[in-house]
Formats: structure tokens, C-alpha cells, sequence
């Protein structure tokens, strides 16, 4: 059966390895899902990710990050989802704990955090956020 939601699934696992402690989780590989790991990556959410090709399909390994023993996400929620698309300008952007989480958006100038799309002054589809 066809994934509805690949994102979705992407953030599940890292939420669902996060719980159990992992060093790194697989997710199959896209070129969406290589971008929002790059803006987690540059906003310290996660250590890096990597492409696995161990097996059939190709995958990517995500290395999840720690703080003390606690993982670096606290929490990451889909906000725009296959049944109901939310968007928004740059100005409209929504702010997550007071500028201490980001939202990952999707601009025309590429998948990036909230912070940079008002720098770039675009709005986009607002992916997920993350704190």
C-alpha cells in the first residue's frame, strides 16, 4: 500500500527512536525529507544524516541527537497534512515557544526554518514544527 503522508512517517520515526533511545534511525530516501533533515540538522535538532545503500531501496541513516542523556526534540508535529494544506506568508509565519522552536517551511527558494523564510522575506507551506 502507497504512503499517504512520507513526511509524516519521517517524523514519527525520529520521534518513536528518540523515545527509545537510538543512536540513528533509517527512513527511505526522498529529496523532501533530505531537505527538512537539513534544516534540522543546521538548527542542532539532529547530528547528521547520511544515504544507506544497504539494502534494496535507498534509505537515509538519521544520527539523533542527545543533551544529557535527553533527546534534542522535545517535540515535532506535522502541521500541514495530505487532508488539509496550511499556508502562509512570510509575516504571517507562526513563532513556536516564543522563538525557541523553529517551523520548517516550504518556500519557492527551498525547504527552510521560519527564521530564514522571514529573512528571505517568502512564505510557503508550513511543514512542521519542531522545539
Amino acid at each position: 500500500m502507497a504512503m499517504t503522508d512520507p513526511l509524516g512517517d519521517m517524523l514519527t520515526r525520529i520521534r518513536n527512536g528518540q523515545r527509545a533511545k537510538k543512536d540513528s534511525v533509517l527512513t527511505p530516501a526522498s529529496n523532501l525529507r533530505a531537505s527538512v533533515l537539513e534544516v534540522l540538522q543546521r538548527e542542532g535538532y539532529i547530528r547528521g544524516f547520511s544515504e544507506d545503500n544497504s539494502g534494496k531501496h535507498k534509505a537515509l541513516r538519521i544520527e539523533l541527537k542527545y543533551f544529557e542523556g535527553e533527546p534534542a526534540i522535545k517535540h515535532v508535529a506535522r502541521v500541514s497534512k495530505p487532508g488539509r494544506r496550511v499556508y502562509s506568508g512570510s509575516k504571517e509565519l507562526p513563532t513556536i515557544r516564543n522563538g525557541l522552536g523553529i517551523t520548517i517551511v516550504s518556500t519557492p527558494r527551498g525547504v527552510l526554518s521560519d527564521a530564514e523564510a522571514r529573512a528571505n522575506n517568502v512564505g510557503g507551506e508550513v511543514l512542521a514544527e519542531v522545539f
